[in-house]
Formats: C-alpha cells, structure tokens, sequence
C-alpha cells in the first residue's frame, strides 16, 4: 500500500499522509497556529457574494 504524501499548506514541507500524523493537513502545531491566525487576521476569503444584512432588514427587534 502506497501512503500519500502532502505538501504542508503554511510551510510546503512534505509529510505523509497517516492518521498518526496529528497535524494534517499541516506538519507541525505551529503551521497549524499560523494558518489559524492568518483565518482571524482575515487574510484569507472564501470566494463567493456576501451574505450581509442590508441595513433597512437589520433584526435588532426595533430596539436602535
């Protein structure tokens, strides 16, 4: 059986593919920290038309 190999998304460093490998799709805690933190800086976008509320449909039950 062949096990895949995966290229670290934060780093690119190789690692297989293996459920004892913790971390996928990253190689290490801290790739896993640093693309977590790139989510929350909003460097990252899923692509697609927004979603948000236009004003005139808020829902704050009329309390403004």
């Amino acid at each position: 059986m062949t096990t895949t190999v995966v290229k670290c998304p934060t780093c690119g460093k190789e690692l297989r593919w293996v459920p004892e490998n913790r971390f996928r799709p990253f190689c290490s805690e801290r790739c896993k920290q640093i693309d977590l933190g790139a989510w929350a800086a909003e460097k990252y976008k899923i692509a697609g038309n927004s979603q948000e509320t236009p004003p005139d449909e808020d829902h704050h039950g009329g309390l403004n």
